[in-house]
């Protein structure tokens, strides 16, 4: 045990953990800035109301990314294991159609859990792919059948149709693209075979297809208005400024009012009633008020840094699950990085997606946690390895 406390200690990745915890704490400060007036004039709540959950949100968070970086990542490929996350992930995707509410959009998201809070399923799914996928690819590589397509192909392809069926028909377009992406950059670090990918390109056509009739055939319950009307506001925010396109707009404004140094900590016009939530999926407008350019280039940088330690990790690992974990969690805060900005800048519509480690919501910012924590270990062991 002794041995490997000090293994871990001096193979623990410093910077990536002194990165995760300067934008958890900055994304703390920026949410109690943010919140505060929209707390009180529309919630009814205190000033600190906000802030305070997000702090207990990061007091369950960073243990979290402790916990899991200190244990083994390969342990994450035990069959029993993938089937109880595969279990859970699906339990959850369920029981969200069952008993789960909704948000503006008419998105049943979250599950109520009395005396926990609420549980966003899309964010569990979100680590479940990664290592589902991972570990299965993994399992099959070692053994040297990850290229057969009835034992390899068809049973994880079968698990990414029904949950994508299951997150698009919350409906969450955000999420089910993520998730997508998330699977495709794993199934891409797997070392499959080059011929699978002209076969898994076809399913993916198939897959893709079979979704638009599926969101056809539900048009009215999926396509609300509120729904539309984001579509119609990424079209034109300005023509919907009294509407749909308000968020976006006001965005703008806040972005644009930010020159390069902001106009202070606390000082943001926009946040007053302007810009609604300003402390979930549009926190950067704040932000780039707040503290201009220099904040934003700070957070984003932070973002890269993580993204790109993932990314270098899983170049350097001669492991093949290593590997896929690694990029799996790159592509996961990339991707969800990159959606959230878009939305925000208008070059996507609206998705409602958090911005990693700094938007408020207690799910995201825990199970993002947790998939740091595996890409800390997997780090760790490339360390070692390296050492070795």
């Amino acid at each position: 045990m002794k041995t490997y406390v000090n293994r871990i200690l001096r193979n623990f990745d410093y910077p990536l953990f002194a990165v995760y915890l300067m934008l958890c704490l900055f994304g703390l400060i920026m949410i109690y800035s943010a919140s505060m007036v929209w707390s009180v004039n529309i919630y009814n709540f205190e000033p600190t109301h906000f802030y305070r959950k997000q702090l207990i949100n990061l007091i369950i968070a960073i243990p979290a990314f402790l916990i899991t970086a200190i244990i083994p990542y390969r342990h994450y490929r035990n069959k029993k294991f993938l089937y109880l996350t595969v279990g859970v992930m699906f339990a959850l995707l369920i029981l969200v159609k069952m008993i789960g509410f909704g948000d503006t959009v008419g998105a049943k998201s979250w599950i109520a859990i009395p005396g926990l809070g609420n549980l966003q399923p899309t964010e569990v799914a979100k680590i479940a792919f990664i290592i589902y996928f991972s570990g299965v690819f993994a399992n099959k590589y070692y053994a040297g059948t990850l290229d057969e397509i009835k034992t390899t192909i068809i049973p994880t392809f079968s698990v990414l149709t029904a949950s994508l069926v299951l997150v698009i028909l919350e409906p969450d377009f955000g999420a089910t693209m993520i998730l997508f992406l998330v699977a495709v950059s794993v199934i891409a670090a797997s070392g499959m075979n080059m011929r699978n990918y002209l076969k898994i390109s076809k399913f993916f056509a198939v897959l893709g297809v079979a979704l638009s009739l599926l969101l056809w055939i539900k048009w009215d319950d999926v396509m609300t208005g509120s729904r539309i009307g984001r579509f119609l506001a990424f079209t034109d925010p300005f023509e919907y400024i009294q509407g749909s396109g308000l968020q976006i707009v006001n965005g703008y404004i806040a972005i644009g009012a930010g020159g390069l140094k902001g106009v202070g900590l606390g000082n943001s016009i926009q946040k007053l009633g302007y810009l609604p939530e300003p402390h979930t999926d549009v926190i950067m407008a704040v932000i780039s008020e707040e503290t201009g350019l220099l904040g934003t280039t700070a957070v984003l940088g932070g973002l890269l840094f993580i993204v790109s330690r993932a990314f270098i990790v899983a170049l350097r690992t001669k492991d093949a699950h290593a590997r896929m974990l690694a990029a799996g969690v790159g592509s996961l805060i990339s991707i969800q990085t990159l959606v959230n900005l878009g939305g925000l800048t208008g070059l996507i519509p609206l998705t409602g997606v958090t911005l990693p480690f700094i938007s408020y919501g207690g799910t995201s910012v825990v199970f993002l946690s947790i998939a740091l924590g595996i890409l800390m270990n997997v780090s760790m062991f490339v360390k070692y390895e390296k050492s070795k």
